[in-house]
């Protein structure tokens, strides 16, 4: 049986997830970034002596994500650590498609996009582009299982024609200098046209599938 992390007698401190506010939008502004926003599940990543778990915005274990857990564990260089990203299943073009990671139809993978602890240390109230600093330092060349969230400074227009242009679910706004708090706002942003959109609201009326959105 794969051991798993037990955050009650861990090392690793319980962390809230950062939360998203909703803007109609974009802009551009050279003191934020704009990410590409990924359409799975929000899921932090605790890494400890050799084992992880992910644990949904909610502060819910993901069981059914264990073996990606496990998986990503000899991905990232780091004795301990906590990741926020996204659990997503992508098709072959590399796009996500929330149906397939829902049903199970096609394997999971994580896209990081925040380092909020690393070996020890801290890192939430350092600047948002030192974090993403220290998060590039730590993961695997391997493009397979973990990769980080693609983003831009200063152009969120730029990044969300693109969305559009590719029909994926938005983008989101960060201060670049902004430290992981409530207090910061981070803005999702979404594609009005956005195909999987149709039909969500239906899903997501299951209690189940809601309390793991981002």
């Amino acid at each position: 049986m794969r051991p798993r992390l037990n955050l009650a007698r861990s090392a690793l401190p319980i962390v809230a997830a950062h939360p998203l506010r909703e803007r109609q939008n974009p802009f551009d502004d050279p003191d934020w970034l704009f990410e590409l926003k990924y359409d799975g599940y929000r899921g932090l990543l605790y890494l400890e002596r050799g084992r992880a778990r992910l644990i949904s915005r909610n502060r819910r274990d993901m069981k059914r994500f264990g073996a990606l857990a496990w998986a990503l564990v000899p991905l990232i260089d780091a004795e301990t650590a906590i990741l926020d990203g996204e659990i997503v299943a992508k098709d072959a073009s590399g796009r996500p498609v929330f149906l397939d990671l829902m049903r199970h139809t096609s394997e999971a993978s994580y896209v990081a996009f925040d380092q909020l602890r690393l070996n020890g240390e801290d890192l939430r109230r350092q600047p948002l582009v030192e974090r993403k600093l220290a998060l590039g330092s730590v993961l695997s060349q391997s493009p397979s299982l973990i990769v980080e969230a693609i983003w831009l400074p200063e152009r969120g227009l730029d990044l969300f024609r693109l969305v559009v242009e590719h029909d994926l679910e938005g983008i989101v706004a960060k201060r670049k200098d902004g430290a992981y708090s409530a207090n910061t706002p981070w803005l999702k942003i979404k594609n009005p046209s956005y195909s999987q959109a149709e039909g969500r609201g239906e899903l997501f009326n299951r209690p189940m599938l809601s309390r793991r959105r981002r």
